[in-house]
């Protein structure tokens, strides 16, 4: 047992890994495209500050409130290290494949999908004499966001750039996008913690999920808390993994994110990173897990939809719409299969 522990925990680390540079484009999309920093400038300014929300995290919200939410999708009974090991795998899968094809899908909801859809092949379907197997409690409010989250995001950048605009209408128009391109540093930093923060509490959530029942097989019955003060390591590593993978980035999604919904200016590069900034420290602290691909892509569509509705790709939006509806059945789909495949060997 103490072996497939390892083998889930390694490859936590690996999907984190994977989470960084297939979400990469999201807090730097608009600041390659706007020309602010070339794309290895980016990378490296992304990959810090996803790293430097471990510190905030830990310091100064002294909590990991979305890793708490993650661990309990799944009532405990329910729980076991080969639905956990089925659930990465099938999430594994499907980043790697929306990746290769530029598609910006979300990796909260294919974690999620994974993790229920494993669950549920092991309970063999949605409710036992014991109870339900989802905990539609902390599923629903995440399930929501995956509509809420752009929408929010879609509305706060639809009115900052009205309102930059309206500030800066007889600012000289050189000295005013000199000035945006300096504030994109700020924006994209701001979005790159509140993606660290995000993104890497989900890994460690999962991880969490797998301690805390591998723990109680030998009667040492542990809190999602007293796990994160315990294995101090794990969310360190967590957030370490996800900058690195933010290092290598993901420029087949860097291109859609960037250029391909609506072109994007200095200002409307700030105005996008700040409305998705503000939308994901917003849900970190109600502790709802939000995909940041989602949350930046509805900013992106709100400042473009200042300009005039036409503006805005409206065909490649369709297209990313679809793949974040699919990412949770195929996701489940996947993990269902991968848990019957794994029986026939643990």
């Amino acid at each position: 047992m103490l072996t497939l522990l390892i083998v889930i925990i390694v490859l936590a680390f690996i999907f984190d890994y994977i989470n960084g540079f297939h979400d990469a484009a999201n807090s730097i999309a608009t600041i390659v495209s706007t020309k602010v920093l070339t794309p290895f400038q980016a990378v490296l300014w992304a990959a810090f500050f996803n790293f430097l929300a471990f510190f905030i995290a830990k310091y100064i919200f002294k909590d990991f409130g979305i890793g708490n939410t993650v661990a309990k999708w799944i009532h405990s009974e329910f729980i076991t290290l080969p639905v956990i090991l089925a659930g990465i795998i099938a999430a594994i899968i499907w980043n790697l494949t929306t990746w290769w094809f530029g598609i910006p899908s979300s990796s909260s909801h294919t974690l999620m999908g994974g993790f229920v859809g494993a669950a549920l092949a092991h309970a063999h379907g949605f409710t036992t004499s014991t109870g339900d197997v989802i905990n539609y409690s902390k599923v629903i409010p995440t399930f929501l966001f995956i509509f809420l989250a752009p929408l929010i995001g879609m509305v706060i950048a639809f009115f900052i750039t009205i309102l930059i605009v309206h500030i800066c209408k007889r600012s000289n128009p050189y000295k005013a996008e000199n000035w945006f391109k300096r504030l994109q540093l700020l924006s994209s930093a701001a979005f790159s913690l509140g993606h660290g923060s995000n993104d890497a509490q989900k890994v460690m959530g999962l991880v969490g999920a797998a301690v805390i029942y591998y723990e109680g097989t030998k009667g040492n019955h542990m809190t999602f808390n007293q796990f994160a003060e315990n294995y101090s390591w794990v969310p360190f590593t967590s957030f370490l993994c996800i900058g690195l993978g933010t290092m290598s980035g993901g420029w087949k999604i860097v291109k859609t994110m960037g250029t391909r919904i609506t072109k994007v200016t200095p200002l409307e590069g700030v105005a996008a990173e700040t409305a998705g900034a503000i939308t994901l420290f917003l849900t970190e602290h109600f502790k709802i897990p939000v995909s940041t691909t989602h949350t930046i892509t509805g900013s992106i569509i709100g400042v473009g939809a200042t300009k005039r509705l036409s503006a805005v790709r409206w065909g490649v939006t369709v297209n990313l719409l679809w793949a974040w509806i699919l990412t949770i059945p195929i996701s489940a789909i996947l993990a269902a299969l991968v848990y019957y495949a794994l029986k026939l060997f643990i």
